[in-house]
Order: structure tokens, then sequence, then C-alpha cells
């Protein structure tokens, strides 16, 4: 009896000592202030003060000293109380700035973002643009019939690339220049220079044209040898559309032609034009647009028109015979 009421009054102690550490002291305080947030806080500090794992080692640690226990417990109740507080204004305060930040974007909740009703209700010019576009592509995927060799007038590709070979750029740079050096009149030398240095705006403008632009053909076909070297790798605007356009109004100003070779130059000009659109490499857009550019650069030309001793000094400083004290 007397060891089994010695081994019970033993474990009562250790009970006791146990439910005296400072981890479990804070389950025996109440929560105080029953209403608002003051219960709230309390029971949340001792629920904070439970959770992280250090905080539990370093009390029991400090619990086992003599005559520390009541301080430390003092210390780390009113230590959690405090973070607890902290962190619940800390929350509370983000959660109000985070409401004002959002009120301030949303402006009034019943009304929609300025981009979302744009997309939901575009305009009519986006509307009337987007159709455009759509039937120009429809359009030019009908027209290009000489795209592929299995294409519905595949067997013509050939005589349409010949066509499409007379108005590349380097080909009538080079015909210009050749022209230029056979000739022996000044009034042909003085057409010539001038519509090489035409020919030269129009393949330098389209060019740099194309690099803004950068749209691509309605078959997404790869440029070819000779539309690198004339700078022709975009499909708007239309580059030989642009240089048909421009050289057959030149002649047209400055040569005399009879009736028929002139109803062959406009005919020439139109169909050079028609066939980069058979062959799938632009938008019937882009050919109108290249008409329209090319008749600018025409018109540009006439009014910083070169006369005859400038197109002889310009002669003489290509030939290197040129001398400025003669």
């Amino acid at each position: 009896m007397p060891s089994s009421s010695h081994s019970a009054r033993s474990r009562t102690r250790d009970r006791n000592n146990v439910l005296g550490r400072p981890e479990f002291m804070s389950l025996n305080q109440p929560c105080s202030g029953g209403g608002g947030g003051g219960g709230g806080s309390s029971c949340s500090s001792s629920a904070s003060s439970r959770r992280p794992p250090q905080i539990k080692t370093q009390a029991s640690q400090s619990s086992d000293e003599p005559g520390a226990a009541d301080g430390t417990a003092a210390s780390s109740s009113s230590g959690s109380s405090s973070s607890s507080a902290s962190s619940s204004n800390i929350s509370t305060s983000s959660s109000i700035r985070g409401d004002k930040d959002a009120t301030g974007r949303r402006g009034d909740p019943g009304r929609m973002p300025e981009e979302d009703c744009m997309q939901l209700n575009p305009s009519f010019r986006g509307i009337a643009m987007n159709a455009l576009l759509a039937i120009d592509i429809s359009l030019s995927k009908r027209t290009g019939v000489c795209a592929h060799a299995a294409s519905s007038w595949g067997g013509c590709r050939s005589m349409v690339a010949l066509l499409e070979l007379t108005g590349y750029g380097i080909t009538w740079v080079v015909g210009t220049v050749v022209c230029l050096t056979r000739s022996n009149t000044l009034a042909g030398q003085e057409v010539l220079v001038n519509l090489l240095l035409a020919l030269l705006l129009d393949v330098l403008t389209v060019a740099g044209v194309q690099r803004l632009v950068k749209r691509r053909g309605p078959w997404e076909m790869t440029p070819g040898f000779l539309d690198y070297v004339s700078m022709d790798m975009y499909s708007f605007p239309a580059a030989h559309a642009s240089r048909a356009a421009m050289v057959s109004k030149f002649l047209l100003s400055h040569l005399v032609l009879a009736v028929p070779l002139r109803v062959l130059l406009v005919l020439w000009a139109f169909l050079v034009g028609v066939s980069r659109v058979m062959l799938g490499k632009h938008h019937l857009t882009d050919m109108v647009c290249g008409f329209a550019m090319g008749l600018l650069h025409f018109s540009l030309m006439e009014n910083v028109w070169l006369s005859s001793g400038t197109c002889q000094t310009i002669i003489s400083i290509g030939t290197f015979s040129w001398s400025p004290f003669s």
C-alpha cells in the first residue's frame, strides 16, 4: 500500500509539472473579451504560440532551468500576443489597401474595363477593315491560279513567270545602263539618266515600305534569287506593279510612240502587276497600292527633273572623265 500510494503521488506530481510548462499554461488561460475582436486576438495569440515548433522547443528548454519558468512564460505569451496582433493589423491594412486598389482600378463595379468593351463591342471601322482584309485574302487566293504546278492554270506558269521577269527592278536598271552607254544624243541621255534615277527611287522606296509593313503573300512563298537582288521580299506594296506603272507613264510622257505601242505599253504594265497575283506572291490590294505608288514616283521625278547639263555631269562622274576645272 505505501508503495502504491507513493507511485500515485509521484504520477500526480509529474502530471502537475507537465501542465505547469509554458506551452500548456496558455491552454489553461480563458479567452478574454467575449465580444468584438479582443477574444479573437487572444485566442489567435494562443493558437499562434502553439503552432511554431521552434517556440515550443525554446520554451521547454528554458522551463527546465530553475527560477526562469515564470519569466519565460510571461515573455513568450506577451511576445506571441504582440506578434499575432501586429500580423492581424498588417493583414487588415493589406486587405483594405487591396479593396481600395481594386476599387480604383474598376471605378464603378457595374462598368466593364474599356478594353473589354472594345473587344466585345468593336467599332464599325474595325469591322469594316477586318471584312475588307478577309475579302482581299479570299479573292487573292482565288486569283492565284498559277501559284503551283498543280493549280488550275499550272500549265501557263512558265509564261506568266516570263512576264513577271520583265518587271524586276534589276532588269530595268541593267537595261537602262546599257542603253545609256550606247546613246549618242543629249536628249536621249537626259531621258535615260532621269529614268535611271526614277528606277532607283522606286526600288529603294518600295523596299523601305515593305520592310516596315512586312506583309506576307497569300500563299506564304519563299522569295527567289531575283527577289532578294531587287529587295522585293514582302507583299505590300507590289514592287512589280509600282515599277511597271512608273516606267509606262514615264515612257508615254517622254517618247513619241504610235497608238498601238501606247496601248501595248499600258497593257504590259497591267499584266505585269496581275502576273504577281496569279503566281500567288501578292494580294490584290498590294497590286493596287503598287500602281498608285508608281504614279506617285513618276510625279515626284517630274518635279525634280534633271537638266541636260546636270545629266552630262553625272555621266562624266560615272565614267571617271569629269574634271571640276573644265
